[in-house]
């Protein structure tokens, strides 16, 4: 890991917005929007790790892929070394993608079963043609399988051959390829069982070191990204409500929010246990958030101001910044 501070920044996110439509009525009109993304910002410096965290739906995987353009975005700028990845055309997108991957979340329905894991490793060699022969595009291919854990005489058996930590190290071995600078790892362990977890975040840290790789790790549990982190995003509804320093937002959270996902997270010494925050109510409607601060129907410390101003990301120590009203009347 990085100390990022000093990096001018590899990416840069700024107010990006995605709406999804919602159609109805016999002609399909789109009636309203689903509120995925809603104004998120950050930066991302080279050979960085930012944690992406909060519950399902609240649009982390969506803006991982917006970044991508795997998912067109509605507004907003995605700059990653100095272009702006909104405005490429397809030839500067495919060019771009050399340089930004992705490892999907599910390790058992992002390999296609109908080809080999070598077919699957070597299909983003034949797109960018990064090979010149046939010799050297078998030998890459076992150097990635390699690289991830894997044995040679693996690239010319199917998926379904392997299990899912298996699975999802050829995944890995595909993303590597072509030689990224930056990878979105869209949720790369949730599927895994809490073993393998631990093996497959060994893995990309040590994969980091190795390539100066940045990532973009996505997941919905805090414990998750603790060790893998430099920092940490928690979003809540389409929104980013506190970012910062790993090691500072697990021991000094400044987002109600944040609060409950740490109360959960289990303390690994015997005896010690957190009061836990049990939040009331689900998480409101995409289609229909709530008016100002977007967790205030279930936060337990809201007070007026919350329910009709919408509090904006302020610095509330260095590097620690947090959406919260709260923090005002601390200040």
């Amino acid at each position: 890991m990085k100390d990022a501070a000093m990096s001018e920044p590899l990416l840069r996110v700024k107010n990006l917005v995605k709406h999804f439509p919602v159609k109805g009525g016999l002609l399909g009109r789109t009636v309203d929007k689903v509120h995925a993304v809603d104004g998120v910002s950050f930066e991302l410096a080279k050979g960085e790790t930012l944690g992406v965290v909060g519950e399902s739906g609240c649009g982390k995987s969506t803006t991982g892929r917006c970044i991508l353009r795997l998912i067109e975005p509605t507004s907003g700028e995605v700059w990653f070394e100095g272009k702006n990845v909104t405005e490429l055309d397809r030839e500067g997108l495919r060019a771009t993608s050399r340089d930004m991957q992705i490892i999907f979340q599910d390790p058992y329905a992002s390999l296609n079963p109908r080809m080999t894991v070598g077919a699957i490793i070597g299909e983003p060699l034949t797109i960018h043609k990064l090979t010149k022969s046939s010799a050297e595009y078998e030998d890459r291919i076992v150097e990635l399988l390699e690289t991830v854990g894997l044995n040679a005489d693996h690239l010319r058996r199917y998926p379904h051959e392997f299990s899912g930590g298996q699975r999802q190290r050829i995944g890995i071995a595909r993303a590597l390829a072509v030689k990224p600078k930056l990878i979105v790892c869209d949720e790369p362990v949730s599927a895994l069982d809490v073993s393998i977890q631990a093996q497959v975040i060994n893995l990309l840290e040590d994969l980091q070191e190795k390539f100066d790789l940045t990532y973009l790790f996505i997941a919905h549990d805090l414990s998750v990204v603790e060790h893998i982190s430099d920092r940490v995003a928690v979003m809540y509804l389409g929104r980013i409500v506190e970012i910062a320093p790993a090691r500072e937002l697990y021991t000094s959270p400044k987002h109600p929010y944040t609060e409950a996902l740490l109360s959960a997270v289990p303390i690994p010494e015997p005896g010690l246990l957190r009061t836990r925050i049990r939040l009331v109510g689900d998480v409101p409607n995409p289609i229909n958030p709530p008016t100002g601060c977007h967790f205030h129907p279930r936060c337990p410390k809201a007070f007026d101001r919350c329910k009709v101003e919408s509090p904006v990301l302020k610095q509330a120590a260095d590097g620690h910044w947090a959406a919260c009203h709260l923090n005002d009347v601390a200040a």
